[in-house]
């Protein structure tokens, strides 16, 4: 893992400080990146890219003198715009319920591209139904990076509104390659896909479908949604078209493309793509959590149904005796929800992990359930306990001494953010660690190396 232990912060932290033209002290970069580094425990490139983006004055790259939009071509955005103007069109778009800071909202997202590349893009509100195929002017828009990507905002200062004097030949993608900026699809292995891959050709078992009606341009639409796997992993699909898929079937798929949602990224079967029965003998992954380290996690930014095991480092705030909305279930503090305001909250259990398996550290939140069942205490326990003590923090102080330096295998999807992976455990089991044998192993290892 990445942190100022084990690594010479001094290349990085020069390499911020031409970024940043010398306007921030080479001190305050040091404290700014340990921050990052050893406390958020990102990685060195999420540490970068939002310390440039807190320090950087307003005039961008993207931005003119008199502070208005220049407009860029998508290969020529450099993700640090702050008012850009884009022409491009949409390859894909599609509406999506969040929550934000606790408040549940619409968006736009999609895919954008132009005559010289593609960038996904985000409207932070919902501006109204967008047509895919149609060319749109992106105006007063903002850039930013994730994971080495470049990616389009349209915030409230920002509109995207139809262009219809401007037409770009956007090539079908193929495995010979393709011209124009656009990713070329080439055959991929399911585990090798990661949230920046844009077209590729998969060969898998569908091992789920099902189908949905969805409502679009207020007609209602069926697309078909699973999961594909082969031997490496597998990945959740939707199918825009009827292919006539069948649980069992072994499928090469062509000209597909990944969409990501905070990490997690998702098969497409689009107008372009094409689905053959194949005759290959393909050995899928098992119906149960696929194993990975956090570094896997890493490269890929998320998953379904991941395993990891490592040991507990630290129990974060947010852990033990919480009190939740009864009716949105949302955590709430001095009793106010943030969506139904003052309420009679409910008191419940959790547990707020960082879990560290020697490659890397992960943020793990554990329900209730297994909260109880790995720390041997009851909810009427804890709050019994609370009442006692008069101090709700006795509860997480007192499971973190039980807990802390311990080995746990947890299970569930991982999703990731600008602070690093995050998962949503759906099992937590403590592991029995045998202190003789582990160092055993360790003096053989030593000895060999000899």
């Amino acid at each position: 893992m990445d942190t100022s232990d084990n690594m010479d912060l001094t290349p990085i932290i020069q390499e911020l400080y031409a970024a940043l033209d010398g306007k921030v002290t080479e001190e305050i970069l040091r404290k700014e990146l340990e921050k990052y580094l050893v406390t958020y425990k990102t990685g060195v490139t999420i540490a970068k890219d939002s310390i440039i983006r807190k320090y950087r004055n307003n005039r961008q790259s993207g931005t003119a003198l008199n502070n208005t939009a220049v407009t860029k071509k998508i290969a020529e955005l450099e993700g640090t715009e702050m008012i850009v103007t884009v022409v491009a069109k949409m390859i894909f778009v599609e509406k999506k319920d969040v929550v934000i800071k606790n408040v549940p909202k619409t968006i736009i997202s999609g895919i954008a591209a132009d005559d010289t590349g593609t960038a996904p893009f985000t409207i932070w509100s919902d501006m109204g139904d967008f047509q895919k195929g149609q060319v749109y002017t992106f105006k007063n828009a903002y850039t930013r990076t994730y994971k080495d990507q470049v990616q389009i905002n349209v915030g409230i200062r920002g509109k995207v509104e139809p262009n219809d004097e401007v037409h770009f030949d956007l090539p079908n993608s193929s495995a010979n390659g393709t011209s124009g900026g656009i990713s070329s699809a080439t055959d991929m292995a399911i585990g090798d896909i990661t949230e920046q891959t844009k077209n590729l050709n998969v060969k898998g078992v569908v091992s789920e479908i099902q189908s949905r009606t969805i409502n679009v341009k207020g007609e209602e639409k069926t697309v078909w949604g699973g999961i594909i796997a082969d031997q490496s992993g597998k990945v959740q699909f939707t199918s825009w078209n009827d292919f006539g898929l069948k649980e069992g079937e072994t499928l090469y798929v062509k000209n597909a493309y990944i969409r990501a949602w905070r990490g997690i990224p998702q098969l497409n079967m689009g107008d372009r793509t094409t689905v053959e029965r194949i005759e290959e003998s393909i050995t899928a992954v098992g119906s149960g959590p696929t194993k990975k380290t956090v570094e896997d996690v890493m490269k890929v930014g998320g998953g379904l149904d991941l395993s990891i095991t490592g040991t507990i480092v630290d129990i974060r705030t947010g852990s033990g005796l919480i009190k939740r909305c009864p009716n949105c279930n949302r955590s709430v503090l001095n009793n106010t929800c943030a969506q139904h305001g003052e309420v009679e909250p409910v008191l419940d259990l959790r547990l707020k992990l960082t879990v560290d398996d020697g490659t890397g550290a992960i943020s793990v939140i554990i329900n209730r359930a297994d909260t109880e069942k790995i720390t041997g205490m009851t909810l009427d326990q804890a709050i019994n306990l609370s009442k006692e003590k008069g101090d709700m923090n006795i509860v997480a102080n007192k499971m973190g001494s039980t807990l802390l330096m311990k080995k746990i295998t947890v299970t569930g999807n991982i999703m990731s953010d600008d602070f690093g992976p995050q998962m949503n455990a759906r099992t937590a089991e403590i592991g029995s660690t045998d202190v003789i044998a582990e160092a055993e192993e360790l003096y053989k290892e030593v000895e060999g190396s000899l």
